[in-house]
């Protein structure tokens, strides 16, 4: 356990960080202004993170392990057998859920403003489904490789869920109509020799 102490630290740099995103673009946010802003000295970042990117990275770190117990959680209540369509729709629940939830961090992914934050948001999505997809691989014959059925259930819910914000979908419509067409997808035994 880490002392009371870094935590707060940490949690300031953190929440300034977030807080500056809402006026400029992650490139241009420097260590000294963000020092200021969490009150913190830059010795003290640097004896925490070797740069700001670390830091971004802590907080991916942070939100990646409430979305990981989200999903086994999940896998848990709603799908003891271990079907295969009800554990992608617990991992696209669980990366929903954190997504929303913490959408004053999420908001700033915008590959236009951010790039750097959107290909970090994306990689850890897309790590997430394939290290998923590898163990179901272990259960069952796949007609792709897990990188590739990753990649398309990634770029296809991410495009699914934008198109979704740009017709001014309500968020409980864009949650529902996304998990029928991931079961649907799943189901139909288009990745697996098998339907599931």
């Amino acid at each position: 356990m880490e002392d009371r102490r870094i935590t707060k630290t940490k949690r300031s740099l953190k929440t300034a960080l977030i807080d500056m995103l809402a006026k400029e673009d992650f490139e241009h946010i420097s260590i000294t202004e963000l020092c200021r802003r969490a009150d913190v000295s830059r010795i003290t970042f640097y004896s925490h993170y070797n740069d700001k990117y670390a830091l971004l990275d802590d907080i991916f770190e942070d939100m990646l392990r409430i979305g990981t117990e989200d999903y086994y959680r999940r896998q848990r209540e709603y799908n003891p057998t271990g079907k295969l369509a009800a554990g992608y729709v617990n991992m696209l629940d669980a990366i929903l859920e954190i997504y929303y939830d913490r959408f004053d961090f999420f908001q700033y992914t915008n590959p236009e403003k951010n790039p750097y934050l959107a290909s970090r948001l994306y990689s850890i999505i897309l790590e997430t489904v394939e290290m998923h997809t590898m163990h179901v691989k272990e259960r069952l014959p796949l007609k792709y490789s897990p990188k590739k059925i990753a990649g398309f259930v990634c770029f296809g819910m991410l495009g699914f869920v934008n198109e979704s914000h740009e017709e001014n979908t309500p968020l409980e419509e864009i949650r529902r109509e996304a998990r029928v067409l991931l079961k649907d997808l799943i189901k139909s035994g288009i990745l697996t020799e098998h339907e599931q």
